[in-house]
């Protein structure tokens, strides 16, 4: 039997790597297929392009494919400005591939173009279109910046009135588990066909001839076919809420539809059930900051009561200790005044009582003096008195004559009136019987 030469792997891997490489046919080829399990790891992008059966919607061609970080941010980017969505699984795409083979990966396609437009479509294209005017104008993200009042409750609503819709949005609005209240008001009008943009904004206009009674703008429809969101792609209906004071939230179709007003609101959710689950969520949100600042606060007031409470049992406790210590050393200064005050006392009295022992020594002299004075003057006034005295004269031989007790005249005697006469031994008493008066010359009466 002869020896049969035989590749190893590697070599046939090799053998088909250089194959490939070297064929400019299976270098920057456009392929057309749709996007399966896209992921992004490390900034590259790994995801299946896979060609199905228009018919039966089966796969009848699949390869792995690859973009690479350095071409993935950019094609996102381009990606996402062209058709306002982001590069992901479920997309028709058109792209530029290198096709690759590794001995131990296998083959690959290195996607290093992607066409936009051939996702887009034509309507895509359009509303592409309008996407980048809204940008050149400087309005797209006008509304969407918009900072949300803290409570968000006036709430301005846009919709058919006795859509699905709206009374799904109003129920879900109305029955939160915690209770919150809303001050809604419906702005009809039609979302459906040629009227809808004109009566939006319509509604719009009314809203914002009173846009302080409002917090925000709700523009809620329920799903229904692809085609009949085609309305809401008008470029003057995107501008007029880009444009709009106070922010506006768009609840149109099922999750997975998207129309031009998704890029110029401030928020957009999948369902009327959605907007009214997020703007009770908001309020909720507050709720609970409010909640927690409130007990912050109670829990503060607490701490801070019960920090008191330990202070003052701290300084109870201190305040024997406390008023013992004070008068201690009230008593100590006291007697370290004690002391100083005596010590000072003593050397300021000394002089002074030797000085007063002095002056006391001066006025007891003094007084002996004036004493001795006044005594003499006494004496002498004595020794004159007794010689002007009554006495004195009577002891010389005189006498005292007197009529009821007062010295007699001879003018003012009556006959039988009883004379009393004192003399220097003795009294006697007289009867007038004869008065003769003597007449003096120098006596004018």
């Amino acid at each position: 039997m002869s020896q049969t030469q035989a590749y190893t792997l590697s070599q046939l891997g090799r053998h088909i790597q250089a194959l490939i490489t070297r064929d400019a046919n299976l270098q920057n080829v456009w392929v057309v297929g749709e996007t399966v399990d896209v992921r992004v790891s490390g900034g590259h992008c790994y995801l299946e392009l896979v060609e199905k059966d228009p018919s039966t919607g089966k796969a009848v061609a699949k390869a792995r494919a690859t973009i690479w970080a350095s071409t993935f941010y950019r094609l996102s980017a381009d990606f996402m400005r062209a058709t306002g969505q982001t590069f992901r699984s479920d997309l028709k795409v058109m792209a530029c591939v290198a096709a690759t083979y590794h001995p131990l990966y296998g083959m690959s396609l290195n996607i290093v173009a992607i066409d936009p437009t051939y996702t887009l479509g034509d309507a895509m294209q359009r509303r592409a279109q309008m996407i980048e005017r809204l940008r050149r104008e400087g309005i797209i993200d006008m509304n969407r910046t918009l900072q949300w009042p803290l409570l968000t409750q006036r709430i301005a609503i846009i919709s058919a009135r006795g859509a699905a819709g709206y009374g799904d949005f109003m129920h879900q609005l109305y029955s939160n588990p915690s209770r919150l209240r809303f001050a809604t008001r419906l702005f009809s009008a039609v979302l459906q066909g040629e009227r809808t943009a004109p009566t939006i904004i319509a509604a719009l206009d009314e809203i914002h001839s009173n846009i302080d009674q409002w917090d925000c703008v709700v523009i809620i429809r329920g799903g229904g076919a692809t085609s009949d969101l085609a309305a809401f792609d008008d470029y003057n209906l995107a501008a007029n809420i880009a444009q709009f004071p106070i922010p506006v939230i768009i609840g149109i179709g099922h999750e997975r539809d998207v129309t031009l007003l998704d890029y110029v609101a401030n928020m957009r959710v999948k369902t009327p059930t959605a907007a009214a689950e997020w703007l009770i969520s908001r309020a909720e949100g507050e709720l609970g900051r409010l909640q927690q600042i409130a007990s912050a606060m109670l829990q503060a007031v607490s701490d801070r009561i019960s920090g008191n409470h330990r202070q003052l049992a701290f300084i109870e406790g201190q305040i024997p200790a406390l008023a013992q210590n004070a008068l201690t050393r009230a008593q100590n200064r006291l007697l370290s005044l004690q002391s100083g005050l005596a010590s000072i006392s003593d050397r300021r009295l000394r002089p002074e009582m030797a000085r007063l022992d002095g002056i006391r020594q001066a006025i007891v002299q003094a007084a002996q003096v004036a004493i001795e004075r006044a005594d003499t003057r006494l004496k002498g006034s004595q020794q004159l008195l007794d010689v002007l005295s009554p006495q004195a004269t009577l002891r010389r031989g005189y006498s005292i004559t007197r009529i009821a007790g007062h010295a007699a005249k001879a003018a003012d005697l009556r006959e039988d009136e009883i004379l009393e006469t004192t003399f220097a031994d003795g009294t006697a008493y007289s009867t007038i019987n004869t008065i003769e008066l003597t007449i003096n010359n120098n006596n004018p009466n």
